[in-house]
């Protein structure tokens, strides 16, 4: 999108624009307008993946528990959203930041996965159910989840002999791991780690580059401490505000799995070690 067409957009004369941050994926930046307003672009990936982050926020925003940037317009290769200007972590931000995840995980769906499929990073995220998948959220995450993940580590020339072995082993344990978890389908961000919340000017948290879908909410709060974890206020707020249910962690790998295969498929055999690990200890 160049100046002219954003300008379109915006309905007023650009001023600046600023490089930014914004992931390994899209080309993002400040924009500032002539009256002194400012907004986020981001372009750079042209397969709808805009779209579908502009329909993530806007279920995010429902609940109105925790911020989410606005969306301003988006289209196949381009997305415009609120800037969020980022301020200090007051000292209960993590307190605050668990107890509103646990009032949003609050918010359900009719059923399991969304209206769309989305994308986590590049990686397409297959999120309409089919049949029973609706209302089964283990057959959903097994097939929606982990079976298209291992499908694509067997195109991608990850699959060897001891991954496949200890795949098929927690095929048959699966249904072990899985029991008693049963829950309404939870509103989810999909891809919550550090760098996908902000802290805003009044120091409260925001979430941005969802891959929203409905889900079990142990899948969110694993996700959470795949790259270190957020500190241990946050989880005891959680907890405090809608306990997990027992045994969420034994089923805690199963659901980092997911993300670390999405990593080996993206990145490559630097995640090789750490998949076959987390099959492991799924299996015994």
């Amino acid at each position: 999108m160049d100046i002219h067409q954003l300008e379109q957009v915006l309905g007023e004369k650009i001023s600046q624009t600023t490089g930014a941050s914004g992931g390994c994926i899209a080309d993002s930046r400040i924009v500032t307008t002539a009256s002194g307003k400012s907004y986020f672009l981001k372009q750079g990936f042209a397969d709808g993946m805009f779209r579908k982050e502009a329909n993530g926020l806007t279920e995010l925003a429902k609940p109105n528990i925790l911020k989410v940037p606005a969306v301003i317009c988006s289209g196949d290769d381009f997305l415009i959203l609120e800037h969020i200007e980022q301020g200090a972590k007051k000292k209960d931000f993590f307190e605050v930041f668990g107890r509103k995840l646990a009032l949003m995980h609050q918010y359900s769906g009719a059923s399991f996965g969304f209206f769309e499929d989305n994308f986590i990073g590049s990686t397409p995220q297959k999120n309409i159910p089919a049949g029973e998948e609706a209302h089964n959220w283990p057959l959903f995450y097994w097939n929606k989840r982990l079976l298209y993940q291992y499908r694509l580590a067997e195109r991608n020339g990850y699959a060897d002999s001891v991954m496949q072995k200890l795949f098929a082993s927690l095929e048959t344990n699966y249904e072990k791991i899985m029991a008693g978890s049963d829950e309404p389908p939870s509103l989810l961000h999909g891809d919550l780690w550090g760098g996908n919340y902000l802290c805003d000017r009044n120091g409260e948290p925001v979430l941005i580059d969802p891959a929203v879908y409905y889900g079990h909410r142990e899948a969110d709060l694993a996700m959470t401490k795949l790259f270190g974890g957020f500190s241990s206020a946050f989880y005891r707020a959680y907890q405090e505000t809608w306990p997990l249910k027992e045994g969420a962690a034994i089923r805690e790998p199963i659901y980092l799995l997911y993300h670390v295969m999405n990593h080996l498929n993206l990145f490559g055999s630097g995640y090789y070690g750490q998949t076959i690990g987390l099959l492991q200890k799924l299996v015994g």
